[in-house]
């Protein structure tokens, strides 16, 4: 016999995409359910759903009797030889039961449930599909802004992006389409509601997991390099460190595992075209791409970009690094806001203070400054000046040309050179 609730239920498998074999089982279930609340037991009651007839047959067996005590459970002799005239006392007889004995109070509870049941399948399907998914990236619509942030719509599948994880600046409209990473999925049973002005945002967290997105994380920036730059994909440049401002400016430093290939070269891409999709992506987020190195000195420096350190001199025990810088690349080197030597400083792990190069070689005057810490020095240079008895800047500034074409082995061009370094 058809039932309207298993009709319902096939109009809701379509439409949700949820399997029948599921569905099936939560309404044999919904059924046993109101056996036992008309009936008050189950056991000798079989409920068969046919998903694909759209009906369900329910039968309980009864055991034949001269005298009924139970009516549910004993059916007369006479009555059941009018359907099966060769039945005997004693044994069990299948009866047929229709819904409409349920009545509608019964079946409108059914319907209930049967909903509520299929609400909570999903939120376990949805949570079960996109944990898995944590650290990828999803092409979503916008189809509410609200204060706390942004929902998105993938598949049908509802996602919300904080205002923390959004690009700052970065303003997204209704049905803007746009990329994120899946940050995190919270179980539906496990939600913490956060405090805020947004009733709408405490509404959508109660009723489903909370697939949480990002476009500020920086695991959404590698995914990005990753399809972009297919020697990062394919493990032949490796992604070594990564520190951003969003929205602001990025440091990534990248080391190829091939000598043949560099690294910053693949990120960048002919005339830049593979780091100005990325940068597109990112709100025009500028983003340095520097060569790692495990030597701090080096490193350093190029962390500094697009500054161009004239000298670093390292402090192993404070871990603290002094960088020169020519007075004209210091605005490059603070970056607006001081937002590169702040992002310097991250990707290195180091302590840096910058100094003017001018105010340096002040110093260097004011100063007993060994002339080893010169930057550029060489150490051949060091060792003629130091076999004439010439240790510090000062001594070194006093001799003038003539007298450093005084010390052996040191000649017109290697006295000039050792001014202009000192820059005078």
């Amino acid at each position: 016999m058809r039932s309207e609730i298993v009709e319902a239920v096939n109009l809701i498998a379509r439409e949700k995409r949820i399997d029948k074999d599921e569905l099936r089982d939560i309404l044999e279930d919904i059924f046993v359910t109101l056996i036992k609340k008309k009936y008050g037991e189950s056991d000798r009651f079989d409920v068969i759903v046919n998903m694909d007839r759209g009906d369900v047959e329910i039968f309980v067996e009864k055991v034949v009797v001269d005298h009924v005590e139970d009516p549910i459970l004993q059916i007369l002799l006479e009555d059941a030889r009018k359907i099966d005239p060769e039945i005997e006392m004693g044994e069990d007889f299948v009866e047929v039961v229709k819904p409409e004995q349920f009545g509608r109070r019964l079946i409108n509870i059914a319907k209930q449930t049967l909903l509520q049941r299929i609400r909570e399948y999903e939120k376990r399907k949805i949570f079960n599909e996109y944990s898995n998914r944590v650290g990828e990236i999803i092409i979503g619509d916008v189809h509410q802004v609200t204060r706390a942030g942004y929902f998105l719509v993938v598949d049908k599948t509802e996602m919300f992006m904080p205002r923390s994880e959004a690009i700052p600046r970065e303003e997204l409209r209704r049905g803007d389409s746009v990329r994120a990473l899946i940050k995190k999925v919270i179980e539906p049973d496990n939600i913490e509601i956060e405090e805020d002005d947004d009733r709408s945002r405490k509404k959508r967290a109660r009723s489903g997991p909370d697939i949480i997105v990002s476009r500020s994380d920086n695991q959404f920036m590698i995914r990005l390099f990753e399809i972009e730059v297919p020697e990062i994909f394919d493990g032949i440049v490796e992604i070594k460190k990564i520190t951003r401002k969003p929205g602001e400016r990025a440091k990534i430093a990248v080391e190829s595992m091939d000598k043949r290939i560099d690294p910053v070269g693949a990120c960048v891409g002919m005339r830049g075209v593979r780091i100005q999709s990325v940068v597109r992506e990112l709100n025009g987020e500028k983003i340095d791409v520097i060569s790692y190195s495990s030597e701090p000195e080096i490193f350093i420096m190029r962390a500094l970009t697009p500054a161009k350190p004239i000298r670093v001199i390292m402090n192993q025990d404070e871990k603290l690094a002094v960088a020169i810088i020519p007075d004209k690349d210091m605005g490059l080197a603070l970056g607006r806001g001081e937002v590169n030597k702040e992002l310097a400083q991250r990707i290195t792990g180091w302590n840096i203070e910058l100094i003017k190069e001018s105010e340096y070689y002040q110093k260097s005057m004011e100063e007993e400054i060994d002339i080893e810490e010169i930057p550029g020095i060489t150490p051949s240079m060091v060792s003629r000046l130091k076999e004439g008895d010439i240790n510090t800047v000062e001594e070194l500034k006093n001799l003038g040309l003539q007298g450093l074409l005084e010390i052996p082995g040191i000649g017109q061009k290697t006295a000039q050179k050792i001014l202009q370094l000192l820059n005078i």
